[in-house]
């Protein structure tokens, strides 16, 4: 799978930091006409796509297919193609000096929307699947990151870098 892009959160000083925590996540692109299945969270109020980490001894399809149904309900799930891998390093993270992160981005499909089972942390912040115009989406995580909320999370570049990809290779 290609690299799409290598993040660095200006706060990461050294890539190679003995506490470094190491995560893989797997996240859909659901397309359908202008919109995009996306999560918006009331929390962050930004939109990111669904999707979330790896558990161990988990293949990251598994993982993808699992977490689209846990944050969607999406029924039917079909990965068509990998679209690439969003690779990030953050500051502090449960303890660790850093996160490197690697993100495995894929196309998919559904065939319906049923209910979504989102974990305690995401109730508590307000995570709700929507179907959004990518254009929209773009435009307001793109005044997040102008105005920099308190609550803006770390993952709205990553998000937003991703958007502007799904719209420059025209998939939408």
């Amino acid at each position: 799978m290609k690299l799409i892009n290598t993040y660095r959160h200006p706060d990461v000083i050294d890539l190679h930091r003995p506490k470094t925590f190491e995560r893989k996540a797997a996240r859909a692109v659901v397309l359908k006409n202008e919109d995009i299945l996306l999560i918006y969270t009331k929390y962050y109020d930004d939109y990111t796509l669904p999707g979330g980490g790896i558990d161990e001894n988990e293949s990251i399809e598994d993982g993808l297919l699992r977490e689209l149904e846990e944050e969607t309900g999406a029924k039917g799930i079909k990965i068509l193609k990998p679209l690439g891998i969003y690779e990030e390093y953050r500051p502090y993270y449960k303890g660790y000096e850093q996160l490197h992160m690697l993100s495995y981005i894929y196309i998919c499909d559904i065939d319906e929307l049923g209910e979504a089972q989102p974990e305690d942390y995401e109730v508590r912040n307000g995570s709700v699947p929507v179907w959004v115009n990518l254009h929209k989406a773009i435009e307001h995580n793109e005044n997040i990151l102008k105005d920099k909320p308190d609550t803006m999370g770390q993952s709205v570049v990553r998000e937003l870098e991703l958007f502007k990809l799904i719209r420059d290779e025209h998939l939408i």
